[in-house]
């Protein structure tokens, strides 16, 4: 008699992960996706029940009642099922409602766990099956009757004090406070004034200069500031007549290590910085990576699952880099030991992985016709940060400098420092290097070859004016980068918390910024008004980490539950006697003769009659005119004036005849000096990254281009273009003429 062949289930969450695992695994496994969540809280009401320990009511949504009946009828035929979804707490939970909503309780079923989509990962996993953790569906059940309380309790209260539509969030809520908070942070800044003093030595025998900066009184620790022009000239004519003596020369090698492996915060920051994506599309495209692509006929998972905050590496994959890195780059480039890093981040779960290749030999050019261009250079970015991880220090030679000033009035010597840093070995440099958000500035020239008790001769010194900045609006990146630094969030909400808060209108981009809208401040102020501690950062924070305590099996989750509701529904109560939101206008309304207010709509603000709702009378809010500026340009179209108007992305210049002529062109920021290669303007642009270069306003068919801004005097030499340098010099383009800039201004800014 012929052995029955035994009918195995597996449940996964997408289509494209269940055809990987199906190639993976061959045709005794029947593989099906549940499309995600296939049972949540009812959409139309709170589905929990307050008095009965808060309870939830769970539903299958009726846009997946067809895929419970597939998977029903598939776990009908199966003689076992395994529940093979996400390694997190969401696949916990989502392995846990599919188990709940197809009726698996009588059926044999276990759960199986892998962070990487391949053949061995997965042969592995489905080796060593497992029981559905309750600890981890307890944590992701209380974080999501968490939110529906702070939705459902809260939204109604934004409908009623601002306009019906609104909504809040735990976490998102949270969020928008901090974009608002930055921005209003931005606002009341005052900037002040101080200034630098850089002194140009020179050898006294031999030759060699050097450019030192002004740090404070030898001997004293502190600083010296300079605050006003006027300390500045006086310093200025203190040091003039000085003398100038080395009296420290340091040399050392100074040792920079490579970042860890991605975590899911850092791999959307570094996508963000380096190819301008989004923290959503980063998600998107990682799925894709690990849930498995067709490279050379077969369906593989390329990454380690991309929903982690651990910068732990598997012992077998820190094998596997270290011998390529030696066999492709060399011994020498391989450290004596594997690198290990740890993860500071509040909350950081150190069982899971770091975001890695699934293996380090499948180099990113053998992929080049597997994957579209987005995938290959994530991909890119995510082989070459692992591979660096295990590769050797990068090594720099630094030299540090300390000159004295000795005035010849008084008894103070002044402490002037110079440093510089030039790479000797690139180590890990080779294959990759982290960005970062400020610019880079470093000089680039060396040291000549200094003494102690050397003196020195004084060329000049170069005094420049400076005044402090605001702190900059947060980046997707840098956001994401505070939000986990504060233990706001999990790797799995990071990316739908920044497209909520654009989602919902209350905060927008401009350019890579975030910059909260006017409606975003209005709720955010109405929120941390009447709901302090629930919109609060810390108070944020501890709520993950008691859902962590949870997962965890140090807590309950009813009790946490409790005592986050508790001062919810006090704080309920008081905001339902808040005033409405509404601006006070000399308006009258036309029907009952009331006053007008100033209202929020569907379609954004308007004048409403306040006796409402006994008048209903309200009408749009009238727009400004915003004022044109008149320019010289003429309308390439019809010939006649162009005026600079605002849109959407910014000025631009438009004919005065709009809307008979709709003659636009963009602003071009002209410097005032003609192109030195064919006489064209030369205008202010801005990369990608938002660093600023000059280029000829004939491009494609001119490529001139100057990383430092043209001034507005020719070369006194050769009458060419002469551009601004470091330290208030100046450089000829065309016959290298060096010279001082101190008294030459920069070119004008014109449109």
């Amino acid at each position: 008699m012929t052995k029955k062949k035994q009918r195995n289930l597996v449940i996964v969450e997408s289509p494209a992960k269940a055809r990987t695992l199906a190639g993976l695994l061959g045709p005794q496994y029947d593989v099906h996706a549940s499309v995600g969540h296939v049972r949540d809280l009812p959409k139309t009401k709170l589905g929990v029940d307050i008095d009965d320990g808060f309870a939830p009511r769970y539903v299958v949504p009726r846009e997946k009642a067809k895929v419970v009946r597939l998977l029903k009828a598939a776990a009908q035929d199966a003689d076992h099922v395994y529940l093979a979804t996400d390694p997190d707490r969401e696949g916990e939970a989502i392995a846990w409602h599919v188990l709940e909503a197809v009726g698996l309780e009588g059926k044999p079923h276990q759960r199986v766990v892998f962070h990487e989509v391949t053949k061995d990962a997965v042969l592995d996993a489905f080796a060593h099956p497992r029981q559905i953790n309750e600890r981890l569906v307890d944590a992701q059940q209380a974080r999501r009757i968490l939110d529906r309380l702070v939705g459902y309790k809260i939204s109604p209260v934004l409908w009623q004090k601002i306009r019906r539509g609104l909504s809040a969030g735990r976490v998102q809520s949270v969020a928008v406070r901090m974009v608002v908070e930055r921005e209003k942070e931005i606002t009341a800044f005052v900037p002040l004034e101080y200034w630098t003093l850089d002194a140009r030595l020179a050898k006294a025998k031999g030759d060699g200069t050097l450019t030192a900066r002004l740090a404070g009184l030898a001997g004293k620790r502190k600083k010296l500031e300079i605050g006003s022009a006027a300390e500045s000239d006086r310093l200025v004519a203190l040091l003039r007549p000085a003398l100038y003596t080395v009296t420290s020369v340091r040399k050392k090698d100074v040792h920079q290590q490579p970042a860890p492996p991605f975590t899911t915060s850092s791999l959307q920051q570094e996508a963000s910085r380096r190819l301008g994506f989004t923290a959503k599309r980063t998600m998107a495209v990682a799925q894709q990576l690990y849930e498995g692509l067709s490279v050379k006929g077969a369906q593989i998972g390329l990454i380690t699952y991309m929903r982690t905050d651990s910068t732990n590496v598997a012992g077998v994959a820190l094998s596997e880099t270290r011998d390529y890195v030696a066999e492709r780059f060399g011994a020498s480039l391989v450290p004596a030991a594997p690198r290990v890093f740890r993860k500071k981040a509040k909350g950081a779960q150190e069982a899971h992985e770091a975001i890695r290749p699934t293996s380090v030999r499948r180099e990113p050019a053998s992929l080049k016709t597997a994957l579209n261009r987005d995938q290959l250079r994530l991909y890119t970015l995510v082989w070459q940060r692992m591979v660096a991880s295990q590769m050797a220090d990068a090594v720099y030679d630094q030299t540090s400098v300390e000159i004295e000033a000795q005035p010849k009035e008084g008894a103070d010597r002044y402490l002037f420092r110079a440093a510089r840093s030039f790479l000797r070995f690139p180590g890990y440099r080779q294959v990759y290097q982290e960005s970062t958000e400020e610019a880079e500035t470093e000089e680039k020239r060396p040291l000549p070859p200094l003494a102690e008790d050397e003196e020195l001769r004084l060329q000049d010194l170069l005094p420049e004016q400076h005044f402090t900045e605001p702190p900059p609006r947060f980046t997707e990146a840098t956001l994401v980068k505070a939000m986990e630094e504060n233990g706001i969030g999990r790797p799995s909400t990071y990316a739908p918390i920044l497209s909520t808060i654009q989602d919902r209108g209350y905060v927008e981009k401009e350019g890579r910024a975030l910059k909260p809208k006017e409606l975003g401040v209005v709720v955010n102020d109405l929120l941390v008004s009447y709901f302090p501690e629930i919109t609060a950062v810390s108070f944020t924070a501890e709520m993950e980490e008691e859902l962590d305590e949870i997962a965890g099996g140090q807590r309950e989750w009813q009790p946490v539950v409790r005592d986050f509701y508790q001062p919810l529904a006090a704080a309920l109560s008081v905001a339902e006697t808040a005033p409405r939101v509404e601006e006070e206008t000399t308006e009258v309304c036309d029907k009952c003769g009331r006053p007008m207010v100033i209202r929020w709509g569907r379609f954004g603000r308007f004048l409403a009659c306040s006796g409402f709702p006994e008048c209903k009378n309200s009408r749009p809010l009238e727009r400004q005119e915003e004022p044109v500026e008149a320019t010289d340009d003429i309308c390439p179209v019809c010939g006649k004036p162009m005026v600079i108007r605002r849109g959407r992305f910014g000025p631009f210049l438009a004919c005065s005849d709009y809307p008979t002529c709709r003659g636009t062109r963009r602003i071009l920021n002209k410097v005032g000096v003609a192109c030195p290669e064919c006489g064209g303007d030369i205008v202010a642009k801005r990369t990608r990254r938002g660093r600023t270069f000059y280029g000829c306003a004939n491009y494609p068919k001119c490529h001139f281009t100057s990383w430092s801004r043209p001034l507005a005097e020719p070369c006194p030499e050769c009458g060419g273009v002469i551009v601004a340098q470091a330290g208030g010099k100046a450089k000829c383009l065309k016959c290298g003429w060096h010279g001082s800039a101190s008294k030459r201004q920069p070119a004008e800014v014109k449109a």
